[in-house]
């Protein structure tokens, strides 16, 4: 019996130290399990971060971008609710004389288409009328179509312009040196207008109001799109080549289009021109054959009035029909 007791004691301690070591080991996993929940419940509750999409770039580029074209969308709004006054119509055509002398030569033309009308024997309604198509409607007439043709020959020439600043970008010149050279080099009118262009960046005007400058001096939507590439691009950053470089190709493919229809559209102003000539030639044919025949229609009142009524509904007809062919492209 004596013999057992160390065994037992023993056994009792071994019991002992096991379970000690096993209440240390469970208290310690179980701190660690305690911990890892209360680490847990605390991030849980503290509030998370959103992610900012400011931190991407072509996020943010995007956002410029969109920012950049909305106001310069405001902007031509605003532009086009002010109505064309006859000094920007005068400077489009590309003329360099004031208001003034504009009316002052509208008066003058005005007093000689009178002065024609009374020495040929036509009477005061006749000669007022002469008067005032003379007086106002020829002079704008002409400003109107000097203001066609000379933007018609901007747009012809203008893809070659950005061509050379193409060119120009990727073989290491500034976009200033571009500007010159297509001022000194391009014909008339794109030179004339790149130049005025460096002129104004010349006293301290910047590029994009001197775009902004050029587009209400030539009202044209290419113009309109190259302000819009400049702007873009001095807010944004970007491949200023590659974008001038597909605005070019762009603006030839609407050449082509413009090109295409106008030979679909041929035959109709073919028939449009016969039709309004037929009156006029006929009346012309008929007075040189039998002036007997046509003299009272220019002597008589009542062949005055018919001459005048048929000339305003020719007009109507003319308009009418060149409304009809003009497609907007």
């Amino acid at each position: 019996m004596n013999g057992q007791l160390p065994l037992l004691f023993a056994a009792v301690a071994a019991f002992i130290a096991v379970g000690g070591v096993g209440w240390v080991v469970s208290g310690a996993l179980s701190d660690g399990q305690k911990a890892a929940r209360r680490k847990a419940v605390v991030a849980s509750s503290r509030p998370r971060k959103p992610r900012s999409r400011e931190a991407d770039p072509n996020q943010q580029r995007r956002k410029q971008v969109a920012d950049s074209l909305k106001e310069i969308e405001d902007k031509q709004k605003s532009a086009k609710k002010k109505s064309l006054t006859l000094k920007s119509q005068i400077e489009q055509a590309g003329f360099n004389f004031s208001v003034k002398t504009f009316w002052i030569a509208s008066g003058v033309m005005a007093v000689t288409g009178f002065a024609v009308a009374l020495l040929t024997g036509q009477s005061l309604l006749v000669s007022a009328g002469l008067s005032l198509a003379a007086g106002l409607g020829l002079p704008r007439w002409f400003l109107g179509m000097r203001r066609t043709g000379r933007q018609k020959k901007f747009t012809e020439e203008f893809a070659n312009a950005l061509d050379i600043i193409v060119r120009g970008i990727k073989s290491g010149l500034p976009l200033n040196e571009c500007i010159k050279v297509i001022a000194r080099e391009s014909p008339d009118p794109v030179g004339p207008e790149f130049a005025k262009l460096v002129e104004a960046q010349a006293v301290g005007v910047s590029l994009e109001e001197g775009t902004k400058k050029m587009v209400e001096r030539m009202p044209l939507p290419e113009l309109n799109f190259f302000s819009t590439v400049l702007t873009i691009q001095a807010k944004t950053g970007g491949n200023l080549a590659e974008a001038l470089g597909n605005l070019s190709a762009v603006l030839r493919a609407r050449k082509m289009m413009r090109e295409k229809i106008g030979a679909l559209s041929s035959e109709a102003k073919a028939s449009a021109m016969i039709i309004g000539a037929l009156p006029p030639g006929v009346l012309a044919i008929v007075y040189v054959t039998t002036p007997s025949y046509m003299t009272a229609m220019f002597v008589e009142p009542k062949g005055q009035l018919m001459l005048l009524g048929g000339a305003i509904w020719m007009g109507i007809g003319i308009l009418m029909m060149r409304g009809m062919i003009n497609f907007k492209h």
